[in-house]
């Protein structure tokens, strides 16, 4: 209803301004056609009466004082020229005669000579206002013309624009009133239709699975609102069995979705394993002399990603963060570059800025997440002709920032809010389901992650922890 108002309004509003400009414009093209056909008229009856012969030369002998006694008569200034364009005789006063043209301009003698009923208006606009101008022809007593009657003419819309001015204020005032009269009577009716219904809603804003919730009673309610009584009665005894299932439903996939990320965790550290130790057989010669460097560098990495395995499996027996956090000041440059070193693909880049940046983290914990960042950084760019991965750290403030920067396949603006979620995973994409337990990680530090992806051009993933 209030719509309805409020576009009638706008509507009438447009077709009364529309009304009003076209009746100005008509009412101002008859006057001008009444104004004209009164001078040439009075010009007429002057030719009939002059004792000069009536041609071209003479209509400033035949005009000189009779043009002024014409104007004088319709109140209104006219100019005369010759058939050529140059000005014969003007009823404007003489301090005026520099704004009248000494001459018509050739395309207005053009489009009169064109003109099918020997006339031709000109509009302009000057100072702001409408501005008109008639041009027609002047013609003796056998009908031949001999000059040129111009007739300037200003359009005054003041009047019509105050009158336009108070209907619209008129107008506006009454929608006003019936606009507040619709408002008053939609709020009554709405009233009065949804008093039943706000007892349904004052019930339905209680309902609450983790409690029991009590059915709606309502005494002698319409066929509408007692269908709707049902049914949040059926929907009250069926959400009351769906919060059991759903109870159970929950502790199991609590369950599974540890299992998963159990079993995640446990893979991240046996792939770099396996290759490591692949590598190992297969480039370890007993007669280097630095075989024994070798050997204890292996024996390292491979007692690294067992401890790392052995910290898994011990959280999750007792259930609790995996794995339990375990503060110590280290050497981030040195843990990170640690961690790269079971990575054996040559693409991949280390820089530091500093060669020492002591911060207060868990050794196990960061080399989880360089493992995680590292191994989805190596499965964006299987296709890449020219793969590379960076890895940088650097101070930033009270900050230690880590980025870790590949060249892969990128991702996908619609899977960027996905990326943290504990469930999805891409393989396309590099993106496993460790990058989860990552974000959980970092901000039990009290740190940030973040990342910017461009796809088909890279990704790259920023870790900042504080170093205190």
């Amino acid at each position: 209803m209030i719509l309805l108002v409020v576009i009638a309004s706008v509507l009438i509003a447009g077709v009364t301004i529309y009304q009003y400009r076209e009746q100005s414009r008509d009412y101002h093209e008859k006057r001008l056609e009444r104004k004209e056909e009164q001078i040439l008229q009075s010009i007429s009856y002057v030719l009939k009466e002059t004792t000069f012969p009536i041609n071209a030369e003479n209509l400033e002998h035949i005009f000189s004082n009779e043009i002024y006694k014409i104007a004088d008569v319709q109140n209104v200034n006219f100019n005369i020229y010759d058939l050529e364009g140059g000005l014969v005789k003007s009823s404007r006063p003489s301090f005026e005669a520099d704004s009248i043209s000494n001459c018509l301009d050739a395309e207005i003698l053009n489009n009169l000579k064109l003109s099918s009923d020997r006339r031709y208006v000109e509009e302009k606009t000057a100072a702001g206002d409408k501005y008109k101008a008639s041009y027609t022809y002047i013609n003796d007593n056998k009908f031949k013309p001999v000059g040129i009657m111009n007739l300037p003419y200003f359009e005054d819309n003041s009047f019509n624009n105050m009158e336009l001015r108070e209907f619209l204020f008129r107008l506006g005032a009454v929608y006003l009133v019936m606009l507040l009269s619709a408002i008053a009577l939609a709020y009554f009716v709405s009233k009065y239709i949804t008093r039943s219904l706000q007892t349904i809603s004052d019930k339905m804003k209680q309902t609450d699975l983790t409690q029991r919730n009590e059915k709606i009673n309502i005494k002698n309610p319409g066929e509408e609102i007692g269908n709707l009584v049902d049914s949040y009665n059926r929907m009250i005894d069926e959400l009351e069995e769906s919060a059991a299932q759903l109870a159970r439903g929950e502790r199991e996939q609590a369950w599974r979705e540890m299992a998963r990320q159990v079993a995640h965790e446990i893979k991240n550290p046996l792939t770099p394993l396996r290759l490591t130790v692949q590598n190992f057989e297969r480039k370890f010669d007993p007669d280097d002399p630095k075989a024994q460097t070798k050997l204890k560098e292996f024996s390292k990495s491979l007692i690294q990603q067992i401890d790392t395995m052995s910290n898994i499996a011990g959280a999750f027996s007792s259930f609790a963060k995996m794995p339990a956090q375990q503060n110590e000041t280290l050497n981030v440059v040195k843990i990170v570059k640690l961690a790269l070193d079971i990575f054996h693909e040559d693409y991949i880049h280390f820089i530091a800025d500093e060669k020492e940046i002591i911060a207060k983290l868990d050794r196990t914990q960061l080399i989880r997440i360089m493992t995680n960042l590292v191994k989805n950084a190596i499965q964006a760019v299987p296709d890449v002709e020219s793969p590379r991965i960076l890895v940088t750290v650097a101070s930033e403030g009270s900050a230690v920032k880590i980025s870790v920067a590949d060249n892969g396949v990128g991702i996908s603006d619609d899977l960027k809010h996905k990326i943290f979620e504990p469930k999805f995973t891409t393989k396309s994409s590099g993106m496993g389901l460790g990058l989860g337990m990552v974000k959980n990680i970092v901000e039990n530090y009290n740190g940030a992650i973040d990342f910017t992806s461009q796809l088909g051009k890279g990704t790259v993933f920023t870790i900042k922890f504080p170093k205190e």
